[in-house]
């Protein structure tokens, strides 16, 4: 029954059993989840739910389907049509690979590594397995300065890789060029052979054996999730184009599955790249690997 006299419902009731109707689903995080949709649904931040009590009979109506949509598994970006990274909103949906927030922390260290090179040159900046456009996109925001590259193979995801750029672009955002390529073919961007401040990736990884969430395992692409038996096919093929693509001094980032942290320091160790660092995610769990091409090569 309505809450006052003009229909409407109050929001907070709502909110806590659809987040009842989410933890009963398996969801891992069922109040924000509930939180986010509604905010969805009212178009307003997150933050400022508090500020509207009060939702409208259609508006709860619509709630309560997203919220059964959300109770089968289907992820909450795709039901919000966004994802975030840094400072951008990123157009997400079935065919890409859904941004993850531990990739956040690879972001951070890139910017605050973009800073140690000054602002007297243009960094070249370059985002292997680029998905969605997450890296690059959010890199080209936070340094309108760099020139930034992204490499996405799949044709599907592609098709969200371009909808970001133009979208990012229209904003006044530096365009990114964008190349449909192979991260592991040995002829990746030649023209920039030794000339890269820096890669990001955050390349396919998850070993083939590994149980993954209904998420995941049911919407997000396959050949975004997957690096062959030990997660590492893709890491370890593209390692090389990596150490090739550096300028003397210049540095990579590599997110990876949390059983491979010291895999993939041993991959780029051997590509010749040095300052290898391990860098854990919020959990404590290996994230992503740092390393430098040395200065002297």
């Amino acid at each position: 029954m309505p809450d006052d006299v003009t229909g409407r419902l109050r929001l907070r009731p709502l909110i806590t059993a659809a987040a009842a109707r989410l933890a009963e689903s398996g969801v891992a995080s069922p109040l924000p989840d509930a939180e986010n949709l509604a905010a969805h649904v009212l178009g307003v931040d997150r933050m400022r739910l508090a500020l509207h009590p009060m939702i409208e009979a259609d508006e709860a109506a619509r709630f309560g389907q997203l919220i059964e949509r959300r109770a089968t598994r289907i992820p909450l970006q795709h039901l919000t049509g966004t994802a975030v990274m840094g400072e951008i909103d990123l157009a997400v949906g079935p065919g890409v690979f859904v941004p993850r927030p531990e990739t956040e922390l690879l972001f951070a260290w890139a910017l605050a590594y973009l800073e140690t090179l000054g602002h007297a040159h243009a960094p070249i900046v370059v985002d292997l397995c680029t998905g969605t456009g997450a890296l690059a996109l959010a890199i080209a925001h936070a340094r309108p300065d760099a020139v930034v590259h992204a490499v996405e193979l799949d044709p599907d995801a592609m098709i969200w890789t371009r909808r970001n750029a133009e979208a990012r672009a229209a904003d006044g955002d530096t365009p990114v060029t964008l190349h449909a390529a192979d991260v592991t073919d040995p002829a990746l961007l030649t023209e920039l052979t030794g000339r890269v401040d820096l890669v990001v990736a955050n390349p396919p990884y998850i070993p083939e054996a590994a149980v993954l969430d209904p998420e995941v395992a049911d919407h997000d692409p396959q050949r975004a999730l997957f690096g062959g038996p030990d997660g590492l096919d893709v890491i370890r093929a593209m390692t090389p184009n990596i150490a090739r693509l550096l300028r003397p001094g210049g540095a990579t980032a590599v997110e990876h599955d949390d059983t491979n942290g010291a895999g993939v320091a041993a991959l780029v160790t051997a590509a010749g790249l040095a300052e290898v660092t391990e860098h854990p995610d919020l959990a404590g769990r290996p994230r992503f690997v740092t390393a430098h091409s040395p200065s002297d090569r």
